[in-house]
């Protein structure tokens, strides 16, 4: 069962965030494997898999969860390019963020901004 949940994981995670999701698990392998296979296996292989969301919505929900966070840059950075990746638009992006201003405050809402500004001048969606 664990391999079935890796591999599951590892697929779901290359179909979310591409190059970006397998640089952090390989950022991790020489420091602390183990935690590189539990982002795999939990995450990726036991909800992102689950059948009462689609990517889109997961994504937005992550987004948001990470903006509200407010100390979680890298993570959001990847999760900007993973909802962008399952079909969100920068706008929908911006507003999931802007939302977040009611609910954690605009000083993470502000940082989730330049997060995400960061990851469409990446993209060329806009100009630096």
């Amino acid at each position: 069962m664990a391999n079935d949940r890796y591999d599951k994981g590892l697929a779901k995670l290359a179909e979310v965030d591409g190059a970006a999701g397998q640089a952090v698990i390989e950022s991790l392998r020489d420091i602390a494997p183990d935690l590189a296979r539990f982002t795999i296996e939990f995450p990726f292989g036991d909800i992102y898999t689950r059948p009462g969301l689609d990517l889109r919505s997961r994504e937005i929900a992550t987004v948001a969860a990470l903006t509200a966070l407010g100390n979680c840059r890298p993570q959001l950075k990847v999760h900007v390019h993973g909802a962008l990746n399952v079909g969100c638009s920068p706008e929908e992006v911006v507003e999931v963020i802007t939302q977040m201003a009611v609910y954690a405050g605009f000083p993470a809402a502000l940082n989730g901004a330049s997060a995400a500004r960061e990851v469409f001048v990446e993209r060329g969606l806009i100009d630096a």
